[in-house]
């Protein structure tokens, strides 16, 4: 018989689960400049005068040069990534952004573009003395067509605040994440962020209609259509999309938002061995076809790591892997019947050994809790080396036990959890501290692994100030040239995010 969750998440809200996280320590990172061994480029230092322009457009309020207004902005939310920035930036308008790039680009001042800064690679904080260019304030719902769907919102709206918007006039924001109450739409597209229902609404950058952005020199470029169909020339938008502020600034989207589903439910079971998982995997797209929106795993240890150190319920037993359903559909008996169904067939053949099913608001975000939470949970214990790698579903957690025999008892913890329908697989390894000698363990041989199976170094997160020096073990050298030709054309004097997604040669 299937189980009914019989506890409620003690802290349901996730805005307060991520700032517990974020306070978890308040001793700073070291210096990202000296635990990387980077050297500065020739980029100019900001003057009094900057500032005093900056001002002229922004205003005193929007520009903090205060050590303790800035240090926030120089920190990456796990405290891995540390810059010296003396200046943040807070516009309000495209054209604002435009100026100061305008400005910096003359005055070959290098600028950090930033946005939410929940990403896990250091790609949104400065490396050196950076400006900051925050977009918090460009929030505004610009339009939403209620017909076709589409969205235009500025790049600084929080995405489940864009999702809210949208769930009101029955439609749906396609992309979700953990990190949903904090992120921003503009750092979502700049990252190509994948999120937890790529299985049912595709990639991010199908979803992307249009942008707006502005390039280095303050050009602003309208390809902010919402149209479907727009054949006519290159798609200029993409050079944006995934670009992580390397080419341009992303000051405004234009997203489609499909129709709110009727019916939400989500399983939440235990597997004995991976293998089962991907038999299971295999029997729920034949048997929940076109309502399967996610397909979630995650090891013992990350679901333990949430439970222990975040005192979150985990509504059945403990097993050595779970697996976490959730369907979208227009009929609510329909789908939770086929879901259930599939569940009880499958805890006959053994695939599954405990599991429950819901369609209670409440009880469905404690489950996803318990899934989300992974990523923050293992901070309040340690150094987190967190890597986010896409291989062959047949390979996925392959790696997972090489690097616990690799570490043995230098890790607390060795832990992996994902996205089995696109092959996204997250691997955290908690550390006491972080050391070279772990760090040299890891890297590049995590990376090694999964290009001999043919799988990608970044899935989802991007590549950022940690993964330049690794990204040809994902990309030829034919496909860098190009990737730098393209910079140096966009972005000849190379301010806007340096030291971040392509390597100094190749």
């Amino acid at each position: 018989m299937l189980n009914t969750i019989r506890l409620l998440v003690q802290c349901q809200n996730k805005q307060y689960v991520l700032e517990q996280i974020r306070c978890a320590s308040q001793v700073l990172p070291q210096l990202s400049a000296e635990k990387y061994n980077v050297k500065r480029k020739d980029f100019a230092t900001v003057q009094s005068s900057d500032v005093n322009f900056f001002k002229t457009i922004l205003g005193n309020e929007r520009v903090l040069t205060d050590d303790n207004d800035v240090t926030p902005f120089n920190i990456d939310w796990i405290k891995n990534c540390r810059g010296q920035s003396k200046v943040v930036l807070k516009p309000k308008s495209t054209q604002e952004v435009s100026q100061i790039l305008s400005y910096c680009n003359e005055k070959k001042l290098a600028v950090c573009p930033q946005g939410g800064n929940t990403g896990l690679v250091g790609g949104s904080v400065p490396v050196f003395d950076e400006v900051v260019l925050n977009l918090m304030l460009m929030n505004n719902i610009v339009s939403l067509d209620e017909i076709s769907g589409a969205l235009i919102c500025e790049a600084g709206c929080v995405l489940e605040n864009v999702d809210n918007y949208v769930r009101e006039r029955n439609l749906i924001m396609p992309l979700d994440l953990g990190a949903k109450g904090t992120c921003q739409v503009g750092g979502n597209v700049s990252t190509n962020a994948g999120g937890l229902r790529l299985l049912r609404y595709g990639n991010l950058h199908g979803s992307i209609l249009g942008v707006e952005a502005v390039k280095a020199d303050g050009i602003i470029i309208d390809c902010l259509k919402t149209l479907k169909k727009d054949n006519t020339g290159y798609h200029l938008k993409h050079l944006f999309i995934g670009s992580e502020g390397t080419l341009g600034v992303v000051t405004k989207v234009a997203i489609h938002c499909p129709v709110l589903p009727k019916a939400v439910t989500v399983g939440f079971f235990g597997v004995e061995n991976f293998e089962n998982i991907l038999q299971l995997y295999k029997s729920a797209k034949s048997s929940l076809g076109e309502i399967l929106s996610a397909f979630e795993m995650a090891d013992r240890d990350a679901i333990s790591s949430t439970v222990k150190n975040l005192n979150l319920p985990n509504p059945i037993s403990d097993y050595p892997f779970y697996v976490l359903v959730e369907t979208h559909g227009s009929d609510e008996g329909h789908d939770g019947e086929k879901l259930n169904r599939f569940l009880s067939k499958e805890m006959e053949s053994g695939l599954i050994l405990d599991g429950t099913v819901t369609s209670e608001p409440g009880k469905m975000q404690t489950i996803w809790n318990l899934r989300e939470n992974i990523a923050g949970a293992g901070l309040r214990h340690g150094y987190v080396f967190k890597y986010d790698v896409s291989l062959p579903q047949k390979h996925y957690y392959e790696l997972v036990p090489k690097i616990k025999q690799r570490l043995g008892d230098k890790a607390i913890v060795v832990c992996g959890y994902g996205h089995i329908g696109d092959g996204n697989i997250h691997i955290n390894v908690t550390v006491p501290e972080y050391t070279r000698e772990v760090a040299g363990l890891l890297e590049p041989y995590v990376f090694e692994e999964v290009s001999a199976l043919q799988g990608s170094i970044s899935a989802e997160h991007g590549v950022g100030f940690r993964k330049p020096h690794y990204i040809h073990y994902s990309k030829d050298r034919s496909a860098l040239q190009l990737m730098h030709q393209l910079k140096t054309l966009m972005d000849p004097n190379g301010i806007l995010n340096p030291y971040k997604v392509l390597p100094e040669e190749c």
